[in-house]
């Protein structure tokens, strides 16, 4: 299956009370989408400011896509 186009994104970034760049961080997975797969690669997404992510990671992503 291939996928035919990107549905949504939703960013979790492990961010202090302070950090309001979320969006910002979740640009450079928007941006390579567009960048992998064109117009295909366009979609909706939500950036949000987490206390803590699994095994310490710095940000996670989740993907919404529809396959062809």
């Amino acid at each position: 299956a291939k996928i035919s186009h990107w549905i949504r994104l939703g960013v979790f970034v492990n961010s202090t009370e302070s950090f309001t760049e979320q969006p910002q961080v979740a640009n450079g997975a928007s941006d390579l989408l567009v960048e992998l797969f064109g117009d295909k690669g366009r979609h909706a997404r939500a950036a949000v400011g987490v206390a803590q992510l699994p095994f310490g990671a710095a940000v996670e992503v989740e993907a919404e896509f529809e396959l062809a």
